[in-house]
């Protein structure tokens, strides 16, 4: 799967934008603050439906403007699909496909998987759990209907059983109705947990090799999934928290708290690894992710790097520019040096100024 063409209306700093992408890689180049990131961006919310910064679509729509647009062409084994995204300051988004609307945003999801690398993914090791489980989270709703179904379940359980919790001070005869949301937490919440123990499966047997070839076969890495709460203790461990729950006024059971390790060796480098070890993490997990999307869905993702190669030194720069193969890539950055030293096929190159995008490079239409 690649992406032919983006179009954007009052899209972030857009008032309007028609973009086409080579099958190989493509450039966005130009300062910062320019626009470069909104582009990749709006491939993303394409895909997925969300902003990988998390941000809501009101905050996407262009700050005049109530409502926004997004339309990507895509193409798989010559078949051309358009997807077209209305966004809206007050509402849903409604999302069509060829035409046809969806019932449900999700049906979107799998259509087109894509892969977003950003500096802040290098510190994905070091920080805290709320990010690492965004990881986990962001990839299996783009490869699992159902986990994805499960997961919006369990977080509006959460958040209800929350809402409980607290109009319980004022009115405690609602302890009655706990365990109804109990039995549904632990219902949808035990399914995030065995597919989660899956994905680290997954992901385990691929970072392996690409973590050691990184590091020089120097280092043996593993991730280590720890769970809040195990599967058959889930529905016990939430009884006997439910007088803790109710004096803090949350929910403080689930896999809403699991964390992920990383071990090399014997040393878990989330605390005591290198900035050097956990940046070489980090790039393994997210060449893992690349190749986990070809392994499940029998096709090629779509790679999103936005300005991560300055924040790289040259070997791991390489090695990520190595690893690309015959993915259709699309690369922001300042500057276009950084490419000439890597002897690396650009196929198209865009100049981003003040949210003005002008091609410098392969300018003619290519399928």
């Amino acid at each position: 799967m690649i992406i032919k063409s983006l179009e954007l209306a009052d899209y972030r700093n857009y008032e309007e934008l028609k973009l086409e992408f080579d099958s190989g890689v493509t450039i966005l180049f130009g300062d910062n603050a320019q626009g470069k990131t909104n582009i990749l961006e709006a491939i993303y919310v394409a895909a997925t439906t969300k902003s990988h910064k998390g941000s809501k679509d009101k905050e996407i729509i262009r700050f005049d403007k109530e409502e926004g647009h997004i339309r990507t062409y895509l193409l798989k084994e010559g078949v051309e699909t358009r997807v077209d995204m209305h966004l809206r300051k007050s509402g849903s988004k409604g999302i069509a496909v060829d035409g046809n609307k969806l019932k449900k945003a999700a049906e979107l999801l799998g259509l087109c998987n894509v892969v977003f690398f950003s500096p802040e993914d290098l510190g994905i090791i070091k920080n805290g759990p709320a990010e690492r489980r965004r990881f986990v989270d962001m990839e299996l709703c783009q490869l699992d209907q159902f986990y994805l179904y499960n997961l919006n379940h369990y977080n509006k359980i959460v958040n209800q059983r929350n809402k409980l919790l607290k109009d319980m001070y004022m009115n405690p005869d609602l302890k009655e109705t706990l365990s109804i949301w109990d039995m549904q937490l632990v219902s949808f919440g035990s399914k995030i947990i065995e597919r989660r123990k899956l994905f680290v499966e997954q992901l385990n047997e691929i970072i392996y090799g690409i973590h050691k070839k990184l590091s020089g076969d120097k280092e043996e890495i593993r991730i280590v999934y720890e769970p809040d709460v195990e599967i058959e203790a889930f529905e016990s461990t939430l009884k006997n928290s439910q007088d803790r729950d109710i004096r803090a006024k949350m929910t403080s059971v689930g896999p809403h708290r699991d964390d992920f390790s990383f071990y090399i060796g014997d040393v878990d480098i989330r605390r005591f690894g290198s900035q050097g070890q956990q940046r070489t993490a980090a790039l393994s997990l997210k060449l893992s992710e690349i190749e986990l999307v070809k392994r499940i869905t029998k096709d090629t993702p779509i790679l999103l790097l936005d300005d991560v190669l300055s924040e790289l030194d040259s070997n791991r720069q390489n090695y990520l520019l190595n690893s690309i193969g015959e993915i259709q890539t699309i690369i922001t950055c300042t500057g276009l040096e950084e490419f000439v030293n890597n002897r690396f096929e650009i196929n198209k190159v865009y100049k981003v100024s003040e949210g003005q995008v002008t091609c410098m490079s392969n300018c003619e239409s290519r399928e």
